[in-house]
């Protein structure tokens, strides 16, 4: 069963949570939108950048999501139209400048 939340505490560039995939959403009246909830909190300073990829053996190409980046805390809501896109948020290459980001991608 795939994992409802993934969760990391960042302290470090070039670090991200594990990936996660979005979970049907029941509740809307296109049955093929899946859902995703973006909580990141703390204290830190940087841009944290949430990525996806098509596919669990698309492991070399994560892609930066338009828009999906922060410098400050924040609650959001993704949705999705397409199966099996898996997605992780965290710190990229030179992003991290200081503190720590807890993040959390819920399904």
């Amino acid at each position: 069963m795939p994992a409802k939340e993934v969760t990391a505490a960042l302290i470090a560039e070039n670090t991200f949570t594990a990936w996660i995939i979005p979970k049907t959403a029941n509740h809307i009246s296109d049955a093929h939108t899946h859902f995703l909830n973006v909580s990141i909190a703390g204290t830190w300073v940087g841009t944290i950048t949430l990525q996806r990829r098509f596919g669990s053996n698309d492991s070399e190409s994560s892609r930066d999501i338009t828009g999906g980046s922060w410098t400050e805390n924040a609650e959001e809501e993704l949705y999705d139209h397409e199966e099996g896109v898996e997605y992780r948020i965290g710190f990229k290459t030179s992003d991290y400048t200081s503190g720590t980001s807890n993040v959390r991608l819920g399904a």
